[in-house]
Formats: C-alpha cells, sequence, structure tokens
C-alpha cells in the first residue's frame, strides 16, 4: 500500500481489503501477512466504455505499483477486452479475471488478478 499512497492514491481498510482510490478506479488490495498480495483487483464504475478507459488509462502504472509481475503483457491483454464481457487468461502465477457490467443497478467493470502460488488466506473470509 505505501507504493499506491506514495503515488497519490487515498487508501483506506475495510475488513479484509486496502482500497486505494485516484481518480475513478479504485485498487482492492487483499491484505494479510503474505509475501505479495494474493488478490489485486481494479474497479472502475459508469458505463462501460467509460469505466474500460479509466482502467485502461492507469493499469499499468497500478500493476507495477503493486509489484505484479507482467504488468506490460497483463495490460495489453486487458485492452484487447474492450467490447467484451467477461475473459480470463494466465500470466505466469496470476489468473486474470476481466468482466463488464453491462445491464445491471451499478455497471462498470472489474479486473481481478489472483495469485496462484498462495496457499492459505488467499480470499476474503
Amino acid at each position: 500500500m505505501g507504493a499506491l499512497t506514495g503515488a497519490g492514491y487515498e487508501c483506506t481498510t475495510d475488513v479484509a481489503y486496502a482500497i486505494c482510490r485516484l481518480g475513478a478506479a479504485s485498487v482492492w488490495v487483499l491484505t494479510g501477512d503474505h509475501p505479495r498480495p494474493p488478490v489485486v483487483s481494479v474497479h472502475a464504475a459508469g458505463p462501460v466504455d467509460v469505466a474500460w478507459a479509466e482502467i485502461s488509462n492507469s493499469l499499468q502504472r497500478i500493476l507495477d505499483l503493486a509489484h505484479i509481475n507482467g504488468g506490460a503483457e497483463i495490460a495489453g491483454w486487458f485492452d484487447q477486452q474492450k467490447g467484451k464481457q467477461v475473459a480470463q487468461q494466465m500470466f505466469g502465477d496470476w489468473q486474470a479475471a476481466y468482466s463488464a457490467e453491462v445491464d445491471t443497478d451499478e455497471p462498470g467493470v472489474h479486473l481481478t488478478l489472483t495469485d496462484t502460488l498462495c496457499k492459505t488466506k488467499c480470499q476474503a473470509e
């Protein structure tokens, strides 16, 4: 969280996640004593095209700040998901899951990265 805070993100915590915001995109990081965060999610609310652009414009920087290996490859893959509703892809030890919520009460775009090497306390309780 220190890297995100140092980059100007405003961070708060709830029971299981640190939630950092800068602009319309928010970064959720599962907290704990893991060597690296087991779950990093990036969310943006609003019309899908706008939400997708909000994440796309900041994703490479977010991945760098969160110390996610293969950030450029993940960001490139994310850019290819524009117009899709769901997609998944493995990037080394990271499982990426993309979703776009269109016809819901809370439209938006979500990207969740899960560390497949994590063995304990890898999801919010």
